[in-house]
């Protein structure tokens, strides 16, 4: 049992282990990036460009033998007629809400 002499020491005691604790796993997880990010650089330095996906392929360039696309011509439609105010929807204040 831990009494009012003892349980100070022992919370300090535990809470030096868990700080501890957390420093060598910081220093663990530290060090494990670090190798990682060295082994990628080194795979990118050594590894050729992988080739492209069917999303990147590469457009072909046109060729001479295609027509050129003729510019578009104006030839402006008449607007279309709006229908008759009876014909619209009424209104919500026509509709009686």
């Amino acid at each position: 049992m831990l009494g009012p002499e003892k349980l100070p020491r022992v919370v300090a005691e535990v809470g030096r282990w868990v700080g501890r604790a957390r420093a060598m796993a910081r220093q663990f997880r530290e060090q494990l990036e670090e190798e990682v990010e060295i082994e990628r650089a080194r795979r990118a330095q050594s590894a050729p460009a992988p080739p492209p996906t069917h999303n990147e392929a590469p457009i072909p360039p046109p060729t001479h033998n295609e027509a050129p696309i003729p510019p578009p011509t104006h030839n402006p439609s008449p607007p279309a007629p709006e229908p008759p105010a009876s014909a619209a929807s009424p209104t919500a204040n026509e509709r009686g809400t």
